[in-house]
């Protein structure tokens, strides 16, 4: 567990974050990292109209989203309906992913939490993605975090962990650095920015800070965590601002699915515009229109 607060340079590490998310990426390249975003990503729902056959549909499109396009990494939806997602997803390589631990609160007794996680486990999920008690966080009391991390660690029998740390109501970068740094020693597989519930969740000079904690945990472990950014990531342009904080603070070795994912609703559509610009010179239609 960490010690004690972490100090960050804010100004140092948003103008740093800036400099690597404008870095243009041009012709080839720019396909090949358009394709690695889509393999990267977790599509998403998380509503409360959420249906099987909207899982379904959600399902399909993610094993193929279109011709020459490889699959997204996961799909994630609610526990409710894993078992849905679980049994379209059959045959594919597309991982069935699901929110647990009173998401996106946090705010429940452990057992229930744990109760949450197993039952999406023996529904065929395959990665839990687990929201941290924030209140417990911010009071200080980090060791009933931690414990709640690590008995979801043990919960998830070899599942693939990703702990939500909800960066938008931590507060200061130093408690972002400090949640980090505590869920990788509590056994994370992946650090994750958000719920997207809020309006303030991925920015670059977060995503910037997490890998930083994720770079300084396997020098001195030698443990390789993953990371995930969700909520507000909707454009190419910015998946690809994010594609470049990772390779040049993590390398080549976290650009595959297993260390890094994207987590989005919305992205795919206008990564598959992008791609098909790069193909052809030009947009599908006169109906197209850029996102913000």
């Amino acid at each position: 567990m960490p010690s004690g607060p972490t100090r960050v340079d804010a100004v140092m590490l948003e103008a740093r974050a800036t400099v690597l998310a404008s870095r243009s990426i041009k012709t080839s390249a720019k396909r090949l990292a358009l394709d690695l975003v889509v393999a990267c990503m977790d599509l998403t729902t998380l509503e409360g109209k959420d249906t099987p056959s909207k899982v379904r549909g959600l399902c399909a499109r993610g094993i193929s989203p279109a011709p020459g396009v490889p699959s997204v990494a996961a799909i994630c939806i609610y526990p409710a309906l894993v078992a849905v997602a679980r049994e379209a997803l059959e045959g594919s390589s597309v991982k069935v992913a699901s929110v647990a631990t009173a998401f996106p609160s946090g705010l429940s007794p452990l057992d229930v939490k744990l109760r949450e996680t197993r039952e999406a486990l023996e529904a065929g999920a395959q990665e839990i993605d687990m929201v941290i008690d924030r209140a417990a966080f911010l009071a200080g009391d980090y060791g009933r975090v931690s414990g709640e991390i690590a008995a979801v660690r043990d919960a998830c029998e070899g599942a693939t962990l990703k702990v939500i740390l909800e960066v938008g109501e931590l507060g200061s970068y130093a408690a972002i650095r400090r949640a980090c740094d505590l869920a990788l020693e509590a056994g994370a597989d992946f650090l994750k920015t958000s719920t997207g519930k809020l309006g303030v969740s991925s920015t670059p000079a977060v995503a910037l800070l997490m890998c930083e904690s994720i770079r300084d945990h396997a020098r001195r472990t030698g443990r390789c965590v993953g990371l995930k950014l969700a909520g507000g990531i909707r454009n190419s342009k910015a998946a690809l601002g994010y594609v470049a904080i990772v390779h040049e603070t993590l390398g080549n070795d976290w650009l595959r699915p297993e260390r890094f994912r994207i987590g989005a609703s919305t992205l795919l559509d206008d990564v598959l515009m992008q791609r098909e610009k790069e193909r052809t010179g030009s947009y599908a239609g006169a109906d197209y229109v850029a996102t913000a």
